[in-house]
């Protein structure tokens, strides 16, 4: 049992890390909101550029939820997540490393906006097997300071936990980055050998019922074809 002369200590280290999770939650909602907003804005300003297009484009935007955004452009699906918890980096994290969080351990709180890209006919075709791939992750401070561990242009840009600042420019940034990066990451054909055998019960549902399992690295592949070492030979 506790000792009494140690319960208000304790209840006073509750108090200070749960008024900071709380802290850096409000402030990570209000930065998603950011992001929202930014996004449906990008969508307003273009969707009647994209609509009279010569061919017609998948062009869309969705909110599903307080924690996530759904944007739609073309074969590519981008999915902003703001995810409900508030993480701290691990000891051996570079960030921890930094003298800014040296010298506030406060700092190394974060709430966790995560960016995912899938394939649109993933979703069109209720193709359950396929994948997305995290292209990006946006970890935001009590006193907004940002880190993004990313992808190509989202993981080198974005980097100064220190001097970063994350506002409503930031934010755009983040969002052109993310569709850039995406538009550049191309559905890949897999090797032959991946995808040469398929079954009856297969070929005879329906395409949006087959297990087939895309991916931009996977190309695409028939769950099952093959054990583990065989498909690596």
């Amino acid at each position: 049992m506790t000792e009494p002369s140690k319960t208000p200590e304790l209840i006073k280290t509750f108090i200070q890390r749960a008024s900071l999770k709380q802290e850096v939650h409000a402030n990570t909602i209000k930065i998603f909101n950011d992001f929202k907003e930014v996004i449906s804005g990008l969508y307003e300003v273009s969707k009647d550029t994209v609509a009279n297009q010569p061919k017609k484009l998948r062009f869309e935007y969705e909110e599903r939820g307080k924690f996530e955004v759904k944007f739609t452009f073309g074969s590519d699906i981008l999915i902003f997540v703001m995810h409900t918890n508030v993480f701290e980096f691990p000891r051996d994290h570079i960030v921890m490393k930094t003298s800014y969080v040296k010298e506030d351990k406060d700092r190394s709180y974060c709430g966790v906006i995560n960016i995912y890209n899938f394939i649109a006919d993933s979703f069109r075709f209720n193709r359950v097997n396929d994948v997305g791939y995290m292209i990006g992750r946006i970890f935001v401070n009590k006193d907004s300071h940002y880190f993004i561990e990313g992808k190509r242009e989202l993981g080198f840009l974005y980097t100064n936990f220190a001097s970063s600042i994350i506002d409503k420019k930031a934010v755009k940034k983040i969002v052109d980055s993310a569709i850039l990066y995406t538009i550049k990451f191309d559905l890949l054909t897999p090797p032959f050998d991946h995808v040469k055998e398929v079954s009856v019960h297969e070929m005879k549902n329906t395409l949006d019922n087959m297990k087939i399992k895309t991916g931009k690295r996977l190309g695409f592949r028939f769950q099952g074809d093959h054990k583990e070492g065989e498909a690596n030979k």
